[in-house]
């Protein structure tokens, strides 16, 4: 791609004739390098990522921290929708239903993986000027690059099946639309995506946060509602013996620990960092870096009160209720307003899940976007990369929708999450293994605790995917058995 194209794409025109970017504190290649390599990497940098949205967010120098605070709000919170999509509902409804208050201490663990992961993500984006995908490209030789982006893509289209399917879930409990019409109706959001791409990323970001909004005061009113124990949710925050000793709540929370980390949220979140514009100096970005970091945990912070109102309001409703066994959604619709005693209780819930799964959708249509581009560097126009993943997700969709109904899209549920733990070790390793290494992260890789602690949660999420893994296979060959 050229310089006009760049510049009709909104992104800053690059110089050809140096590196986009260069690791920070490294020097720059003498003359006789090779053209196509830098140091730390096997290529040289070439598009930057999301070339359309590409550093359009301007930072003033002189502004304050609560001025420059809100200039880089807004990546963040479109990763904090991969924690609270549709995929986490059935086990947070699950473990609430099943052992009351207990495991709100998995979820509060999980959120603080998940904020050290992303901070880690934010550091290389901002760093080496690349995300996620485009280092895995510039690190590993094709043949392994190409295995990555096919396993990437498999678990992106199964995110965005998940997602497909749970407002496809919403739009049937509050407007008795068919399964499969709701599934076709979830293809109409990629003119709304477009739109908002046209005028800015700011507007695609005020989007998201106004539906996480949605979804924070659906729940907030279900948990007024529903009355919880104070107690018993404070209690269920202080980590437990039996979510280890308990073989049943031990199930339970490795589903919670292992659906909360999406992949995709990896690739994104590397990326739209790179929004904003600021200083490409050290100083610049050691800044970035900090407000990049305070953005993702203070979304993250609204991830989690949004999981851990879903467990409480099935604590509060289910479990106390002597319903123990409430791991279905539609279920769950069913059940809140007569044992809430309020009539708009069930309608809240399908709205706030309809916000959920259209907020899914957008981020991942921009994390499918990120990938395709920065495993393979090429570039196709928004709407046709949008319209090959609807589809993706569609198809099976609506097969499983026609033939099976409600029974079908349950097992396409359970096969997008065998799909998204298959993939996160091939996401969480490289990153935490690109951000410990000196030659690329020069001054600004992190700590040796910060990487011990990197390492473990790494190691952490693939045992837990694999014991899911282990266990759902057992189930499938068993049952076929």
């Amino acid at each position: 791609m050229n310089r006009m194209d760049n510049q009709a794409l909104g992104a800053e025109p690059l110089d050809v004739k140096t590196p986009a970017v260069l690791p920070a504190g490294a020097a720059p290649a003498a003359p006789t390098q090779a053209a196509d390599a830098e140091p730390g990497w096997r290529k040289r940098s070439a598009l930057p990522s999301l070339p359309e949205a590409y550093r359009t967010v301007p930072l003033l120098k002189s502004a304050g921290f609560w001025r420059k605070l809100w200039t880089f709000s807004g990546p963040g919170y479109l990763v904090a929708v991969g924690y609270m999509d549709p995929g986490n509902w059935a086990t947070d409804l699950a473990g609430g239903s099943a052992f009351g208050y207990r495991l709100l201490c998995v979820i509060m663990i999980s959120n603080l993986m998940a904020i050290l992961l992303q901070h880690l993500c934010a550091k290389l984006g901002i760093v080496t000027g690349r995300d996620l995908a485009q280092a895995c490209r510039d690190h590993y030789s094709k043949p392994v690059s190409n295995v990555l982006w096919v396993l990437c893509e498999l678990a992106i289209c199964a995110c965005d099946l998940a997602e497909v399917l749970g407002s496809a879930i919403a739009l049937q409990l509050l407007f008795g639309i068919p399964l499969t019409a709701g599934v076709c109706l979830t293809a109409l959001d990629v003119l709304l995506l477009l739109a908002l791409q046209n005028k800015g990323f700011r507007y695609l970001e005020a989007l998201v946060v106004t539906l996480i909004t949605v979804i924070g005061t659906c729940f907030a009113l279900e948990l007024w509602f529903a009355k919880p124990s104070l107690v018993g949710v404070l209690l269920g925050f202080v980590p437990s013996s039996d979510v280890i000793t308990n073989t049943k709540m031990l199930y339970v929370a490795i589903g919670i620990l292992g659906a909360t980390v999406m992949p995709h949220n990896l690739y994104l979140h590397s990326s739209v960092v790179q929004t904003r514009k600021y200083e490409q100096n050290d100083e610049g970005r050691a800044e970035a870096i900090k407000f990049a970091t305070l953005d993702s945990t203070i979304a993250l912070m609204f991830a989690l009160f949004i999981n851990a109102a879903i467990l409480i309001l099935a604590a509060a409703a289910f479990h106390s209720g002597g319903q123990h066994d409430v791991a279905e959604i539609d279920q769950a619709y069913q059940l809140l307003s007569p044992m809430l005693g309020v009539g708009a209780a069930s309608a809240l819930f399908a709205i706030a899940l309809l916000a959920s799964g259209q907020n899914s959708t957008i981020t991942g249509t921009l994390a499918g976007q990120i990938v395709m581009e920065g495993f393979l560097n090429i570039r196709l126009k928004p709407w046709l990369r949008r319209l090959i993943t609807r589809l993706i997700a569609i198809v099976p969709a609506v097969i499983s929708s026609a033939l099976y109904g409600e029974r079908g899209t349950g097992k396409l549920l359970v096969f997008s999450q065998v799909f998204l733990s298959l993939q996160l070790p091939f996401a969480v390793i490289p990153l935490v293994m690109f951000v410990g290494e000196r030659r690329k992260m020069g001054r600004f890789v992190p700590a040796r605790w910060v990487l011990a602690l990197a390492w473990v949660t790494a190691g952490v999420i693939v045992t837990l995917n694999l014991k899911f893994l282990w266990d759902w296979s057992g189930e499938l060959f068993g049952g076929a058995g």
